[in-house]
């Protein structure tokens, strides 16, 4: 397949007008047909949401050789939906999200906006990769994270993805990165996850902050471990969760065998 052929959707959860955004699009330049469609704000932290209770509306914003870009007013997953449903003549080759402006390793795919999008995409059935740069400063550099996340797209065209797989790439806040390395998803949780303030009426307001803990064993392939030895972590996750080990255990229940 050439790459006038193909088709790119890129979306994230910082905004259609954040910075990750913008350097993504430049990078996948040449690589196909690129569409923007993102949300119009931030919407970090909204994981799989959909907006189910108000019309979802989008915005051409501009259009030009190779790239249109388009604004909605809902969460990232309305954007994949809205996007493949009713806005693309057809269904796209590849869906890249980002690039996040702070990390998604570990346990933070669950919660993610720009992760919720890869999801969203692979029950699609189209190969999705999510691209994320794990510094929060601002005015963050993110020329590795542009740089390989092309070419983990470039692979991902190439040679496709099984059905129900998706790509989790991180990009650690080093230059150069010494490389991609193929990881597993760590085991850990946030902890002193609120900061307590006492409000303008007398009542307490919690803001949502703490600390990532990894919670042992830590092994020497996960996300975190690689990230912090100066290498990209590529994570592949399933859309399919069930534990499929554990339901012969389950089988085995007395009370379940009614």
């Amino acid at each position: 397949m050439s790459s006038k052929d193909v088709l790119i959707l890129i979306t994230n959860d910082d905004g259609v007008a954040a910075e990750g955004m913008i350097e993504l699009s430049k990078s996948l330049k040449g690589l196909g047909d690129l569409v923007v469609f993102a949300p119009d704000g931030p919407r970090s932290g909204m994981s799989s949401a959909i907006t189910s209770t108000m019309p979802v509306t989008y915005t051409l914003l501009r259009r030009e050789e190779g790239l249109t870009v388009y604004s909605c007013t809902g969460t990232p997953v309305d954007c994949v939906k809205l996007a493949i449903n009713e806005v693309l003549h057809r269904k796209p080759d590849l869906l890249v999200s980002g690039i996040n402006h702070g990390g998604n390793q570990a346990i933070c795919v669950h919660y993610s906006g720009t992760m919720g999008a890869v999801i969203e995409g692979c029950v699609f059935s189209v190969p999705s990769l999510g691209v994320s740069l794990a510094d929060y400063t601002p005015g963050a550099d993110f020329s590795e994270a542009c740089r390989l996340g092309r070419r983990v797209a470039g692979q991902v065209l190439k040679h496709g993805l099984p059905q129900g797989t998706y790509l989790n790439l991180n990009v650690p806040n080093v230059s150069p990165v010494k490389g991609i390395a193929v990881c597993r998803q760590a085991s850990g949780r946030w902890v002193n996850e609120f900061y307590r303030t006492q409000g303008p009426d007398g009542k307490p307001h919690y803001w949502l902050t703490g600390e990532f803990v990894n919670r042992g064993p830590v092994y020497p392939d996960s996300d975190t471990q690689r990230l912090s030895e100066g290498y990209a972590s590529l994570v592949p996750g399933l859309i399919d969760v069930t534990d499929y080990a554990f339901m012969e255990t389950l089988k085995t229940w007395d009370g379940l065998n009614l």
